[in-house]
């Protein structure tokens, strides 16, 4: 296991099935995705650069993709979420769409790839 399933692995209830969702729709998404740590959170890591975390707050389920750039790309689709430069904020009860995790993941994973060219 790595690091964020091992965050995962601790967590109990909705708030662990959704994490873990977004986790594999990632992994599948970004193969070559490692599991480590980037400012100090359990994270998704890829070509070096933090890809992706996912973590359960007392109020909140925060979703973070390293790149204010990629939350303002998809501003328009967070309405009813909020959301700040590096987070956006769900439950288990107001989920974020597949859809819009994915193409959050696609867009850090592609300026990933951008800034290593």
């Amino acid at each position: 296991m790595g690091e964020l399933s091992d965050y995962i692995a601790g967590l109990d209830g909705p708030d662990r099935d959704v994490i873990e969702r977004i986790r594999a729709r990632a992994v599948a998404l970004v193969p070559d995705a490692e599991e480590g740590r980037s400012y100090g959170m359990p994270a998704l890591r890829y070509r070096g650069s933090p890809l992706l975390s996912v973590m359960s707050t007392k109020d909140h389920i925060g979703l973070y993709p390293y790149s204010p750039a990629v939350i303002d790309h998809v501003a328009g689709d967070l309405e009813g979420f909020s959301r700040s430069k590096g987070t956006i904020r769900f439950s288990a009860d107001h989920l974020l769409p597949d859809t819009l995790v994915d193409r959050i993941v696609l867009l850090r994973r592609d300026e990933i790839d951008a800034k290593a060219k």
